[in-house]
């Protein structure tokens, strides 16, 4: 992969760290963005000490004006994106009964707005290359579960799934492919939160119904993600891929 670009939205922690580290790890040039700037800069220098080439970029990815101008550097400086994870995500918990239209908004435009910013800034670069492979995170709630008191979250990662299946259509013929993984519940910042998911008890109980016997680690989305992103997925395009444990099948 030396030379070809990545870019991972939401990289300074969890899925879109280990996401990065995979891509760097088999030669790609990784842009490394988020709202969290020493996050993000951590991921560089691991990049870097383990002999890889990364670079920070400061990406709030619900403003639009950032988007095209990070996109736009890239691109200026090293061609098109080859690569896109588009991972930036927030969960919040939200009874409907106290929603307010902010609280909504803020999921759907980071979650889901967001992510269609940064797709729409890359894709003419690789429409003009002829080529490129774009991964978005979903999640199994949206995908195939609920999840009481998050409609906003789940509502937003269904629509991601079918940003996926029209973008797919829409760019095949530009020798693009996108696709989509629907982790189940991964041990990261996000699901060890006990206000806004399960915490520390919350993910042992869960660990208990998973048929393999435990919650996801980060590493194991970010090997589907690039095996997605990678030449063996030629002939894929459109799907949304279930990496939970077994969880959506047991149900």
């Amino acid at each position: 992969m030396s030379g070809q670009v990545a870019l991972v939205t939401g990289a300074g922690i969890g899925l879109g760290r280990a996401t990065s580290l995979a891509l760097a790890d088999v030669g790609y040039r990784v842009m490394v963005t988020d709202v969290l700037p020493a996050e993000g800069r951590s991921v560089v220098a691991e990049i870097i000490g383990r002999g890889g080439a990364a670079e920070f970029h400061a990406l709030d990815v619900t403003d639009t004006a950032t988007a095209n101008a990070v996109v736009e550097k890239i691109q200026d400086q090293y061609g098109a994106i080859s690569a896109l994870v588009l991972n930036a995500g927030i969960a919040r918990t939200l009874p409907l009964g106290t929603l307010e239209d902010a609280a909504w908004d803020e999921t759907m435009n980071v979650n889901l707005k967001g992510m269609m910013r940064v797709m729409r800034a890359a894709i003419p670069g690789m429409q003009e290359h002829g080529a490129g492979a774009i991964v978005c995170l979903s999640s199994i709630v949206g995908a195939v579960l609920g999840w009481s008191e998050h409609i906003p979250y789940v509502a937003s990662k269904g629509g991601v799934m079918g940003m996926v299946r029209s973008a797919a259509l829409e760019f095949a013929g530009d020798g693009i492919r996108v696709n989509g993984i629907a982790p189940g519940v991964i041990r990261s910042a996000q699901t060890l939160d006990p206000v806004n998911s399960l915490g520390e008890e919350g993910l042992a109980a869960f660990a208990e119904t998973v048929p393999l016997g435990r919650v996801g680690n980060p590493e194991d989305i970010a090997d589907v993600a690039l095996f997605l992103l990678s030449d063996k997925a030629r002939y894929l395009t459109g799907q949304v891929i279930a990496v939970d444990g077994g969880t959506t099948i047991s149900l």
